[in-house]
Formats: structure tokens, sequence, C-alpha cells
């Protein structure tokens, strides 16, 4: 395999995940652990892909604080910062002048993916394709971007979002591309990849090929794909070498009732704490949290510094850092709430979206 250069793209805002991203970007947030995007760091130093380029923008400084030169996760670290958001196609060209190797693998870095990251990088510089995507297949794709192929595994169309998909392919955010290819991109301008630079080429009559893969992948959009994610990380479902030891709960630091139940692959940060007989089922506490006794936490995310009181009760809950939730509540159905806030007795539900 020649020398490949990797970008990940970090630029996203993260509203569907709020009010957990008003203090750090989607990729940083705490999952399994770590940040989100270390997983894919480490999983890129085990595949031997050492120059990384991060294309950033949205409280980018987070980034070069935690990872710095990237020496100490075993790769090297760049970081490109878009003064104004230039979408997925133009946030690609903007790190142009950054990339050293005619291979480029390209990461959308809100996915958590499965592939053998050598193995795809391989296929597409023997085949001597223009790009390569890494396709996925899933029950329902009408949420995705669907991308049929011919019976040779070239890409036939680009059909985002369809409410009558074609094909159960999806675009899993994973792409090769060959270096001219992103050179060709206008720069400076808002570009998608997937509805502007993949649609031309198929119409320049590039070779686009689809490579599907049927090992782990997820979408770290929403809070429940953020809970089921952690935890299939914490368990070894979902692979990174940042989790050397799966296990039915991960906990950084901090202290566990011995008469606590703390299990399903939840995650607690630094300085965590569970009282007696309480339970945290598939959750992500985040650093300092705090579970009071006989109080249940399940499929939910404790902000950091956040307090869930003796006895209350969330199911599918957001708390945002330092919320405190009075004894006896109960929260479910997707509550999300703000932080600083505080939560009084009694049966809070805030169905639909947000």
């Amino acid at each position: 395999m020649s020398e490949l250069d990797a970008v990940i793209l970090v630029g996203g805002l993260g509203t569907r995940l709020r009010p957990l991203t008003l203090s750090a970007p989607k990729p940083m947030l705490p999952t399994a652990g770590v940040p989100f995007l270390a997983h894919l760091v480490r999983r890129l130093e085990q595949a031997g892909i050492t120059h990384v380029v991060l294309g950033t923008s949205y409280q980018a400084e987070v980034f070069e604080k935690y990872f710095g030169d990237g020496a100490g996760f075993g790769v090297e670290l760049e970081y490109v910062v878009e003064a104004e958001a230039l979408g997925t196609g133009g946030g690609i060209r903007n790190v142009a002048d950054r990339l050293r190797a005619d291979t480029v693998l390209v990461f959308n870095g809100d996915n958590l993916i499965g592939a053998d990251l050598r193995k795809f990088a391989i296929a597409h510089q023997e085949s001597g394709a223009d790009v390569s995507l890494c396709l996925h297949r899933v029950p329902d794709p009408r949420a995705y971007g669907c991308v049929p192929t011919d019976a040779d595994g070239r890409v036939t169309a680009f059909l985002e979002k369809d409410p009558n998909p074609v094909t159960d392919q999806i675009n899993a955010g994973l792409y090769a591309f060959r270096r001219s290819v992103i050179d060709s991109i206008p720069a400076g301008q808002v570009v998608s990849v997937e509805r502007d630079t993949f649609p031309e080429l198929l119409r320049a009559g590039a070779v686009v090929r689809g490579r599907v893969d049927d090992g782990y992948w997820r979408d770290f959009g929403t809070p429940a794909d953020f809970v089921d994610g952690s935890a299939d990380l914490v368990q070894g479902i979902a692979p990174s070498p940042a989790v050397p030891n799966p296990g039915e709960f991960l906990i950084r630091s901090g202290t566990i009732a011995d008469s606590a139940a703390v299990r399903g692959g939840s995650a607690l940060g630094d300085g965590c704490a569970v009282g007696a007989d309480a339970v945290v089922e598939k959750s992500v506490l985040f650093d300092g949290a705090r579970v009071e006794a006989g109080a249940v936490v399940r499929a939910s995310i404790i902000g950091a510094g956040a307090v869930v009181g003796a006895g209350a009760v969330l199911d599918g809950v957001v708390l945002g850092d330092r919320v405190t939730v009075a004894a006896g509540a109960r929260l479910a159905d997707g509550a999300r709430v703000w932080p600083d806030s505080t939560v009084p007795g009694g049966d809070v539900r805030y169905p639909g979206e947000f």
C-alpha cells in the first residue's frame, strides 16, 4: 500500500445533540471514556495511517488542546480552520494544501465505522478508481444518502434521503480520494461532496466505486445513537483500541456503592459517584456527575457536574452540565435540560423533536 493521508471533517455544530454541544464540539464529547474522535484517531494509528488533517470550525481550539500535535496518539496531526462553513466538499478542498499523498482517506467525524481501513485503502488503490465510497446496508435507508451500484461495484447514482429508496446501501461517511479529484473541487466555495462533487464526477465519466462493508457502523447524530454507540464501544461490540478492556461498564475514576447496579455498557467519567441502590443502565455520565441513592438512570446522558437526586427516575433523557434534578423527580421520553437548570420534583415528559 502506498502512502496515505487521512482527513477528518469535524466542523459541524452538532445541533441534534444540544445542549451537550454547547460546551464542546460533538466529536469531543466523552464516549466510552474518551472524546469520540479519539476512537478514530487510535484506529488510524493502528492501521498505520499517521498523517491526519482535521478540518475544524466550531470551537476549533478544543481539538488542538486535547490532541496537540498528535504525538501522544502515534500520529502527526494538523489543523485547518474554516472561517465560514464550506460544506463537506468545500471542507475537503480547504485542507488540500496540507496533503502529501496521492491517496486520501476522508472521514465524516460523526460516524463510528468498523471497516478495515487498510483493506479499504488497498482495494481503492488496486482498483484504479478516482473515488471509492464505503457503503453500509441498513433496514430503513430513507434517512440516509442511498448509493446504488452496478454488478461491477461502480456507483450509478447518489440519492440523498430519498423517500422511496432503490437500494439499502447508504453512504457510510468514509471515502478514498485520488488527490487530483480533491484539487478539482472549487476552492473557497460552499460545496457538498454528496450533492455536487460525486454527481459531477459521474457525469464526467470518472470511476467511482462503492464497497459495501458489513461491519459495525453508526451515525452519532442523535442522543439515542450516542448512548447506543458508547455502550457498544464499552462492551466491545464496536471496535476501538481506545477501549482495551471491554466490559459491562467503564468508569475512569470515582465511586460506585456496593449495592448500586451499573450495567448495559454505561460509561462514567472522572469523579463520578453512584449512590446506594441506584441503577445506571446503558447511560453516559460526564465528569463529576452524581447519581444519588435509589435513583434510576436509563439510556440517558448526564452532563458534567450534574446531579440526579435520590429516588429520581430518568429514562431517555439528556441533562446539560451542572443540572440538578430534585429527589423523586421523573423525566422521560427525550427530555432535554439546558445547563445550570434545576428540575423540581414531579413527572416531566417532553415528547417530539428538538
